[in-house]
């Protein structure tokens, strides 16, 4: 036989196991991480009004969009989505860092928060590039727990409104790109997503920073992208995170291709935190995306594909109680966003 390589490889499982394929969710659910780019580009929906129908084909109440921007751009956001299809979405503002130098940072995209939300944006979102890719003028990265940036936060939890932070990727994304790294087929094909070396920071590094600047804010409630941005640790999250910052939710967007390979821990996480959890998937909307998580959640299923055609990544499902899925599915988020019913 000749040789195989990895990227040719495509195992089908011979398991005979129960399978229940969910179509709908048990509860209305919002998608509380997603992206208007998702939408938009090339594979997702046509448009605004063929999302909605795709939402109610999939039982999806209403879905954010993270990408909301500030000013015009927000000001067309807004009038796109929540204002035509009222109750459908909900969109977080952003913050302009090309303008990181300036004196009273601060203060004027505190000011410029302010300004968004008074349009009706309902959250404040920060990306990863936050203390991976930004610099100020004398290039040096941009830390999430940065002084200059205090008074965005705090005028956040004056506001009322929740910050949605990404801080760190997967571990394995900060690892070298070796026999031994677990991402190494996708961050072949993802280089950027490749954060090792000298010129970034350490996974450590960024997750203290960002207890740090929760712990500085507890007046705000700091919603933590991607299971804490450490699903391959649920037991830190759990208690090192949540247990220590009152002040801390978060979603598992992205995530259940790391925490279905880990069930027996994922359940216990989900059911001991069930009330600081918000259901997210931060990807392209499409009946097979939301399916898999719905049997993720819902289902004890054994060794299925998280993603369809990505053989490689099989999950199980932690078969979660209908009350605990009621509030994952939409009870968590309507009590933290503003104005969603």
């Amino acid at each position: 036989m000749n040789d195989l390589l990895l990227r040719d490889y495509t195992p089908r499982s011979t398991l005979v196991t129960e399978e229940h394929l969910v179509a709908k969710p048990s509860f209305p659910a919002v998608d509380a991480h997603n992206h208007h780019r998702f939408w938009s580009r090339e594979g997702g929906v046509e448009d605004v009004a063929s999302l909605v129908h795709l939402m109610d084909e999939c039982g999806i109440k209403a879905i954010a969009d993270l990408d909301g921007g500030w000013g015009d751009d927000l000001r067309q956001t807004l009038a796109t989505t929540e204002q035509a299809h009222p109750g459908r979405f909900f969109t977080f503002a952003n913050v302009d860092w090309s303008r990181i130098d300036e004196a009273n940072f601060g203060e004027k995209m505190a000011a410029q928060l302010a300004e968004s939300v008074a349009m009706g944006a309902r959250g404040l979102k920060i990306f990863k590039e936050l203390g991976l890719r930004i610099r100020d003028r004398s290039a040096r990265l941009v830390s999430p727990d940065d002084e200059r940036l205090g008074p965005i936060w705090s005028r956040a939890g004056e506001l009322g409104i929740p910050v949605l932070i990404h801080v760190a990727d997967p571990v394995a994304f900060f690892q070298p790109l070796d026999r031994f790294n677990p991402s190494y087929l996708a961050l072949k094909r993802r280089p950027e997503w490749h954060f090792h070396g000298p010129e970034f920071p350490s996974f450590e590094a960024l997750i203290e920073a960002g207890i740090a600047l929760m712990s500085r804010h507890p007046e705000t409630t700091f919603i933590t992208a991607h299971t804490g941005w450490y699903s391959e640790n649920l037991r830190f999250v759990g208690e090192q995170m949540l247990d220590e910052l009152p002040n801390m939710v978060t979603d598992f967007s992205a995530r259940i291709g790391l925490l279905g390979i880990q069930p027996y821990s994922a359940r216990r996480f989900f059911m001991t935190y069930q009330d600081r959890i918000l259901f997210g998937t931060d990807g392209t909307p499409s009946p097979q995306l939301y399916q898999a998580h719905f049997r993720f959640l819902e289902t004890a299923d054994e060794y299925f594909e998280a993603s369809p055609g990505r053989p490689l990544s099989r999950i199980y499902g932690i078969d979660l109680p209908p009350e605990v899925l009621e509030k994952i599915y939409h009870r968590n988020a309507e009590r933290l966003i503003p104005g969603l019913r």
